[in-house]
């Protein structure tokens, strides 16, 4: 099988030649566009989130000697959770090589981030299976980088620092209420607020829950701290 110049170009992106093409082509193959005999990346993508973790586990234990459970699993979460798989994917531009169906790229798929970051994660398995765990452990750190090492902030996430502010002063953990929905089912935004005990509050608006509510994390914890 013989790649497209696009997907040679995506090989270099990525940082893998691959022996077996069809791999690459079946990782990048979305479940709208995938029939009986072009099947979809979705076992890829089951694989790929386990060689992820444990490459993540590993790294950060050699990162960090003397790191606790409890230190290193905030981290880990923060490195292979499905956000920070959709920006590695937009940094190797894996939206521009996704095979979708018509209806998935009309409705703005090749940017969704649950796409881009279960492609990822499929791209990881299919080197995996190409290779061997060594290339795919080499290609996630190249590609990973400093996110590694400066993990730490990303780690403490705004939900968790607003909850141990609240604890600190005695109040019950922050709610978070959903304001509103709007936008078709695909492309859904929501408004969150972010309430404390005492009365304070804060909204944000986004395109899935869990960072609208980190963004109403943030918003309150700002203007708590200002």
């Amino acid at each position: 099988m013989k790649l497209s110049t696009d997907m040679k170009a995506f090989e270099k992106r990525l940082g893998h030649r691959f022996a077996n093409p069809e791999l690459l082509v079946r990782a990048l193959t979305h479940g709208s566009v995938s029939s009986s005999t072009r099947p979809d990346n979705q076992r890829l993508e089951f694989l790929g989130d386990r060689v992820l973790g444990l490459v993540m586990a590993t790294a950060l234990l050699e990162a960090d000697q003397k790191a606790t459970e409890g230190q290193l699993a905030p981290r880990f979460n923060a490195l292979v959770r499905k956000e920070t798989c959709a920006d590695v994917a937009r940094q190797i531009d894996i939206g521009a090589v996704l095979k979708l169906g018509r209806s998935e790229m009309l409705s703005g798929g090749r940017r969704k981030q649950a796409l881009l970051g279960d492609a990822m994660e499929a791209v990881i398995a299919a080197v995996y299976r190409d290779a061997g765990f060594e290339a795919a452990q080499k290609v996630i750190l190249s590609l990973w980088g400093d996110r590694i090492h400066t993990v730490e902030a990303d780690a403490r996430d705004a939900k968790t620092s607003l909850q141990e502010w609240a604890q600190a002063r005695g109040q019950k953990p922050p709610a978070y209420v959903e304001i509103s929905r709007s936008g078709p089912d695909h492309a859904p935004v929501f408004t969150i607020a972010a309430r404390l005990q005492d009365g304070s509050e804060a909204q944000a608006t986004a395109g899935s829950k869990r960072q609208a509510e980190q963004a109403a994390a943030q918003a309150l914890l700002d203007r708590l701290t200002s």
